[in-house]
């Protein structure tokens, strides 16, 4: 009789358990290093600080098509009224937007003690929709102007310095133009903003068609500047020919650069500039499904990974990424190397003042198409 009350209550233990165990299950767009960060390191993270719940990551694949199966997937339980299989997910840009316009993500931000530690634009502001309260920034990747500092001591503060550099020394910049990889566009898309009027408008809308017809003039510009440039073959091709010494300065991923001055692929002395007006960057937001019914733990989850802490550890030291958060808030949270790294070329202030969002998407494809029409021809 005792034996069988024992193993009676045995049992029901096991079923207390198993009920009071949670699951929280996080969806990410990008390349499999997003998964791996979840899965190796902030997982267990929060796992050690929520015991009984177990955090699964699922990767959809990079770029914005990763984003686009998590909002297919959203989209499809809203319409059928089931709940989100997804309680955070990490989304690109353009997909944050329109699933704030279809409802498909909870407004939680401002609830959150990190939330206020977010300046930068892109937290309201995605590729001209309002996501303010929607999204929390889990990074930032940022282009910026490299430079090899023994060919070029002091090296331009703006885009119309740049010009004027070029024109003094000719086949010393280079950049990919528009197909060689986004660093390129960057650049374009920056020139545009700093000489073809209302850059602010470019980035916020509202879109007007004829806006194109004033940027004849900053692109008639950008065909001589061309003329005294060198095309590289890519983002990586900037770098390569960077090493090499084939050019002094040009537009890169500030990721990608101190990825390669870490393998050794460029020299140590290399640094960079982030020239006024400003450049663009892109954030990836973490966001909650309107429909998750773990929004309390969801909301968790994302304060512990936009936490100072996290953010210094996991963000900036792991993957030389920008914080999602305001850099200032990163102050002794970094060894002061791995500090001085990122931040001794581009400040925070420096990034928080010239650190921009690409435009919205219908300005952003005329700058493309009007660059091909105008510059390439």
């Amino acid at each position: 009789m005792r034996n069988a009350l024992y193993a009676a209550g045995f049992a029901a233990l096991l079923m207390t358990s198993a009920a009071s165990a949670q699951t929280l299950n996080v969806a990410t767009a990008g390349d499999q290093n997003m998964v791996d960060y979840i899965k190796d390191y902030l997982g267990p993270l929060f796992e050690k600080q929520h015991p009984g719940v177990k955090v699964v990551a699922v990767g959809t694949g990079p770029g914005d098509g990763g984003s686009q199966k998590i909002y297919e997937k959203l989209e499809a339980q809203n319409k059928a009224s089931a709940p989100a299989d997804f309680d955070v997910v990490v989304i690109h840009q353009k997909a944050a937007g329109t699933m704030v316009q279809e409802n498909l993500l909870k407004k939680y931000r401002d609830a959150l003690p990190t939330g206020k530690l977010v300046t930068r634009d892109t937290a309201a502001n995605s590729l001209g929709t309002d996501v303010s309260g929607y999204v929390m920034p889990m990074f930032h990747s940022q282009t910026a102007i490299a430079y090899n500092p023994d060919l070029i001591k002091e090296p331009p503060n703006s885009y119309a310095d740049l010009r004027e550099w070029v024109k003094k020394n000719p086949k010393q910049f280079g950049y990919n133009g528009i197909k060689g990889g986004m660093s390129g566009v960057a650049f374009v898309t920056g020139w545009v903003a700093a000489f073809g009027g209302d850059g602010t408008k470019l980035e916020k809308g509202p879109y007007d068609a004829s806006e194109k017809a004033s940027w004849d003039k900053a692109m008639a510009d950008l065909k001589d500047f061309n003329k005294n440039v060198v095309i590289t073959p890519g983002n990586a091709g900037t770098l390569d020919m960077l090493n090499r010494g084939e050019i002094a300065m040009g537009p890169v991923w500030v990721d990608m650069f101190y990825s390669w001055k870490a393998e050794g692929k460029l020299p140590p002395n290399m640094r960079l500039k982030l020239v006024s007006p400003g450049m663009p960057g892109q954030p990836m937001y973490y966001a909650i499904p309107q429909k998750t019914a773990q929004d309390k733990l969801a909301s968790e989850f994302v304060a512990l990974a936009t936490s100072p802490e996290v953010q210094a550890e996991g963000i900036v030291k792991r993957f030389n990424w920008y914080p999602g958060i305001d850099a200032k808030n990163l102050e002794g949270k970094l060894d002061q190397a791995v500090w001085n790294q990122l931040f001794a070329d581009i400040p925070p202030d420096a990034l928080a003042a010239n650190g921009k969002a690409f435009p919205i998407g219908p300005y952003f494809n005329d700058i493309l198409e009007t660059y091909e029409k105008k510059v390439s021809n």
